[in-house]
């Protein structure tokens, strides 16, 4: 299989950074995106050339690092995978792919496709946690929680804080993986001391980070790997009403 790239480079958050032009040859149709990366990097080096710097970790789909714009879709056109689950099969012979980073005024370029994305980090660090001890897997299971709780707590700590969400968005919205992490603590009792201060710290928190608001178009769920759903914002914003509400008046 041969392609051609049209790949962003920058050098730094202070360049003006550009799209250049790479052959990607002799591809085999089983080899991952990121595969295909290390095949035209490898070619790169042997020309003498710098290589294309991206983020990867586990490779396997469950840390988010691998996070891509594939011909302007965060992690590519397919639902619910990241960009190092896609694969070359998916794409024909002679096919031209434009490759960029995840573009948001929170996420600063460091290299080429790697952006700065520990805004995310400050967020889930002014309270994405509760303060209890919650004791071992014994102690946790003599708390009765309802199946439907246990479930949508789940379904919310499913997110892998990769920042689809933000880069699909017009407005570079975190509100998806910020309600996704309130939600999760927010539908178990040991959430509920601390519920308030954890909604109120979190979303000032990713407002001073530079966030846009969301405008409920959804893009966030539909290039989210993880498929967390939008209800977790609807539900976040009226804990946060309730949270201001509960501040003025105490």
């Amino acid at each position: 299989m041969n392609l051609t790239l049209k790949v962003w480079r920058q050098n730094g958050p202070n360049d003006n950074g550009r799209i250049e032009t790479y052959p990607a040859s002799n591809i085999p149709e089983d080899a991952s995106f990121l595969e295909m990366l290390d095949i035209v990097n490898e070619k790169i080096i042997q020309d003498g050339g710098e290589p294309i710097h991206f983020d990867h970790d586990c490779r396997e789909g469950i840390c988010g690092m691998c996070s891509l714009t594939i011909n302007g879709i965060p992690h590519g056109k397919e639902r619910g995978i990241t960009t190092c689950q896609v694969h070359m099969r998916k794409y024909r012979d002679g096919d031209t792919i434009w490759i960029e980073p995840f573009r948001a005024h929170a996420f600063p370029v460091i290299k080429d496709l790697i952006v700065d994305r520990s805004a995310m980090d400050r967020i889930i660090a002014s309270g994405g946690y509760i303060d209890i001890r919650t004791g071992s897997a014994v102690d946790a299971n003599s708390v009765p929680i309802a199946k439907a709780d246990a479930d949508t707590a789940f379904d919310a700590a499913a997110c892998i804080g990769c920042g689809a969400c933000v880069a699909a968005c017009k407005n570079a919205s975190a509100m998806l993986f910020v309600s996704a992490k309130i939600s999760h603590l927010g539908h178990l009792p040991q959430g509920q001391p601390e519920r308030d201060k954890r909604v109120l710290a979190m979303v000032r928190q990713m407002d001073s980070e530079g966030f846009g608001n969301c405008t409920n178009q959804y893009e966030c769920e539909a290039a989210c790997p993880k498929e967390i759903s939008v209800d977790h914002i609807a539900r976040m914003n009226r804990d946060y009403s309730k949270a201001v509400l509960a501040e003025q008046f105490a």
